[in-house]
């Protein structure tokens, strides 16, 4: 074959799977639409990264933030945020050669009058991560970037369940 030949049936390719995927319903994740229109945060550790990361993304929606929960339509009340990190695998020497990474953030979603959204609720997240002492630094790097990957995916997946949620009538 030419490479003329080759070049159109590639594009012809591409053009036939961009149909195919239109047809069937797909499409991109788009930003949620929330019911309500401002949100209070309680309950997070001071300078906690998870909550940087959830006023950065709430800034990018319709949803305002306000410092006064009784101003809010719904308060999200955080009663635990942990990150911990527990070894996993060890050789005969008993050097460390696999960390699991933990994230857990249990939260509740109430309305200023006292209305339950959502009870207590369990976010959940884990990475395993390999480790080998003679690549510290680099192992260092690796589990702050899992770590960030972790926060941003909690944040999204609780945006998404905010999402969710109806104010009661």
């Amino acid at each position: 074959m030419k490479r003329r030949d080759l070049l159109s049936f590639g594009t012809f390719g591409a053009l036939g799977a961009a149909a195919l995927l239109s047809g069937c319903g797909f499409e991109l994740r788009k930003e949620p639409v929330y019911h309500f229109k401002t949100l209070a945060l309680t309950g997070f550790i001071p300078h906690s990264p998870l909550a940087q990361e959830l006023r950065r993304q709430v800034a990018r929606s319709t949803v305002q933030l306000v410092e006064d929960p009784n101003r809010a339509d719904v308060i999200l009340e955080v009663q635990r945020e942990v990150r911990d990190k527990t070894s996993v695998a060890t050789t005969a020497a008993g050097q460390i050669t696999e960390w699991q990474l933990r994230l857990s953030l249990d939260y509740s979603l109430r309305t200023a009058g006292g209305d339950i959204l959502l009870p207590r609720t369990e976010l959940r997240l884990t990475r395993d991560m390999n480790y080998s002492e003679s690549a510290a630094l680099a192992k260092e790097q690796e589990e702050a970037s899992l770590q960030k990957a972790m926060q941003v995916e909690a944040v999204g997946l609780l945006l998404r369940r905010l999402a969710a949620v109806h104010l009661p009538s």
